[in-house]
Formats: C-alpha cells, sequence, structure tokens
C-alpha cells in the first residue's frame, strides 16, 4: 500500500544557496548581454561595474557550497551513474505524458534521478568554472595594471570573450530545461515548494 509522507528534503542553507545563486545568474547573464550590446538598460559603465560586483559574491557563495558539500557528504548526491538512465530518458520522452510512474524514487538521501545528476554534474564541474574562468581572464585583461600579467594579446581575447558567451548561452538553456522540469514533480508547484520550505510529500512504501 502506497501512502505519502512529508520528509525534509533541502536544508536552510542549501535553499539559500540555490535562490541567491539563481538570482546571481540571472542578474549576470542580464548585465552580460548589455555588455554584448544586445540592449541598454543601465549603460555600459554600470553594467560592467555590477557585472564584476556579481561576479565576486557568486564565487564567494561557490567557495561556501563547496565547503558545506564536502563537510556535509551532499557532493555524493552529484556523483553521476547510469542506472536507469533509459528508463528516466524515456519517462522525460513518452511516460510523463501517459502519466506512467516516475522510474526513481526521491528521497532526502537521493534528491536527484541519472539525467538531474548529468546535468547537475556537468554544470558544477565543467560550466560554472569555465565561465568563470573566462570571465575572469576577460576581466583581468582590462585591469591588468592590478591584476595578472599581461600574457594575454588582444587577439587572444577573442576566443575567451566567445567561450565566455557560449557558456552565457548553455547557462540560459540549463535555466530554461531547469524551469521546465521543475513543473514534472507529483504536482506542478510541488518541486518549487519544496525548494521554497524545504520539505515535499513523497511516496511512502508500507
Amino acid at each position: 500500500m502506497k501512502t505519502h509522507k512529508k520528509v525534509r528534503i533541502y536544508t536552510g542553507f542549501e535553499r539559500f544557496w540555490h535562490w541567491t545563486q539563481a538570482v546571481l545568474i540571472i542578474f549576470l547573464g542580464f548585465t552580460g548581454f548589455e555588455i554584448h550590446g544586445s540592449y541598454s538598460f543601465l549603460g555600459f559603465r554600470d553594467a560592467v561595474r555590477y557585472h564584476n560586483d556579481a561576479t565576486w559574491l557568486l564565487m564567494v557563495l561557490i567557495a561556501f557550497a563547496i565547503f558545506w558539500h564536502f563537510t556535509t557528504g551532499e557532493w555524493k548526491q552529484y556523483v553521476p551513474t547510469t542506472k536507469n538512465i533509459s528508463a528516466q530518458l524515456e519517462y522525460y520522452v513518452f511516460g510523463i505524458f501517459r502519466n506512467a510512474p516516475h522510474p526513481t524514487k526521491k528521497t532526502a538521501h537521493s534528491k536527484l534521478n541519472p539525467l538531474q545528476k548529468l546535468a547537475y554534474f556537468g554544470l558544477k564541474v565543467f560550466l560554472l568554472p569555465a565561465t568563470l574562468l573566462s570571465g575572469l581572464l576577460y576581466m583581468f585583461y582590462r585591469y591588468r595594471g592590478g591584476g595578472l600579467p599581461g600574457f594575454l594579446s588582444v587577439g587572444a581575447l577573442g576566443p575567451v570573450a566567445l567561450v565566455h558567451t557560449a557558456c552565457a548561452f548553455a547557462l540560459a538553456a540549463f535555466l530554461i530545461g531547469h524551469l521546465y522540469l521543475m513543473t514534472t514533480g507529483s504536482a506542478v508547484t510541488s518541486n518549487l515548494k519544496a525548494m521554497l520550505t524545504g520539505w515535499e510529500e513523497l511516496e511512502d512504501e508500507e
């Protein structure tokens, strides 16, 4: 017999980190595309200043998050696995539209399904570091009088800017996918409520 019970899935710090990181990344995208010349809202000078300030805030937040993940053991949540990955993909492509049961069971010790683990692993290990590194190289070239040695030529900035812009589009795509998948819980708003309150109603098999 299947019943439901409320389970505390996300801690206070986890929710703070999630929402603060989301706001900072969205703000970085907003100011970054203005710097890129896509539109004018804050003005180029202020957009650059706010973009740089938000970058440092994001790096501090990431440092605290890394410390938290390793001291609590939560880093294990993001280790990729191939178990049930085909079933999870089939669920997102077909099963979800047939109201099929979810192929993986969510618990406090296993919050992510196999595809989510792959996505978040790629985000944390590859995409965010590449975005920050390319942005810092560009930033310190512009202010290299007080930063890095001038090993970057003007010609080298082209590929750096291209990588940074590509990362920005990849983050935008990740955000769109994240917003869609947020609606695929037991109810449309269940995942959102869980990240706001920390608690979620999960199946309890008895």
